[in-house]
């Protein structure tokens, strides 16, 4: 982990509201996170990206504007791979039940993640994500 630690802690990039946004996401998460060395829960990882960019595109990201995605890693021993998504949309998130038809990307992320949540931006919001890293 220590040599982990040495290696930059964050990363970001910027994405247009267009589709192919989403699995660019992906693919930089999926570098940052073998660059880290952190490929234990690569699926887990890949899939809330997945959710959290298909959110901001679909309910967070006005025309002509974009989210920010960014990496975090940080800690030593108890540390924690975070993944915020920044978007300048209105409105909180909120987890749907199971059963809806639609909707349900923040119930994995829930299910999947170590933690969870929403924070403030303005304009917007930043909805973000935590896996923990340590030994």
């Amino acid at each position: 982990m220590d040599d982990l630690i040495q290696q930059p802690c964050l990363r970001e990039q910027f994405y247009r509201r267009e589709r192919r946004s989403v699995p660019a996401a992906r693919e930089f998460v999926r570098t940052a996170v073998t660059d880290w060395g952190l490929g234990a829960r690569m699926d887990d990882v890949l899939l809330c990206v997945s959710e959290l960019a298909t959110n901001a595109l679909v309910h967070g990201v006005p025309p002509g504007r974009g989210y920010r995605l960014k990496l975090w890693l940080y800690g030593d021993g108890d540390g924690a791979l975070r993944i915020e998504v920044h978007d300048s949309g209105g409105g909180l998130p909120a987890v749907r039940e199971p059963g809806e038809e639609s909707g349900r990307g923040l119930l994995l992320v829930a299910a999947l993640a170590d933690k969870w949540g929403v924070g403030e931006r303005d304009p917007g919001k930043i909805v973000w994500c935590e896996f923990a890293v340590g030994a």
